[in-house]
């Protein structure tokens, strides 16, 4: 990690800056890398927020066994698992999976009732298209190397001009 301050601070001062941002970094990664116990709380609080008295919850945790998936419910126990992909991902983005596995306990499908469901946590197209592009991303390789500021021009992915169409 690179701090950047101005060079006048003195030693201490310096440090104290650190200690700061460092502080802060921890306790985001803490807010995008809950816990068993932490996800468990957000499911129970967006079901709360979101869905009917009838959803249930057995249990809530991280998995590695989602090879595709971004998450799974099990309906008879209501247990869901969460990819450990998502790790890290948008607050917003894990609590839409969230709510999408909450709403299987009462829909096991994906209907037009399923979707109405999950369409009232208010970030759901966002979350469904954020997700979307990361597939895309994954499935094409697009994610183990950085994109390249400085490509040829015809390299670059053409940008339609409405005003040249």
């Amino acid at each position: 990690m690179i701090i950047m301050m101005p060079a006048h601070l003195s030693a201490r001062q310096e440090q104290t800056w650190v200690d700061t941002m460092l502080a802060r970094l921890e306790a985001a990664e803490v807010r995008r890398r809950p816990s068993d116990e932490e996800l468990m709380d957000r499911a129970r609080d967006l079901a709360e927020k979101y869905l009917p008295k009838t959803v249930r919850i057995g249990s809530v945790q991280w998995s590695d066994q989602q090879g595709r998936r971004w998450g799974s419910c099990t309906v008879d126990s209501a247990d869901i698992r969460i990819s450990t992909r998502l790790r890290g991902m948008p607050r917003w983005v894990i609590d839409y999976v969230l709510v999408h596995e909450l709403a299987h306990t009462i829909f096991k499908g994906h209907h037009e009732q399923f979707w109405a469901l999950v369409s009232s946590f208010p970030h759901t197209e966002r979350a469904r298209g954020f997700l979307a592009g990361v597939d895309y991303a994954q499935r094409h390789g697009l994610d183990k190397e950085p994109l390249d500021a400085e490509q040829p021009e015809d390299e670059c992915s053409p940008v339609m001009n409405p005003a040249t169409e």
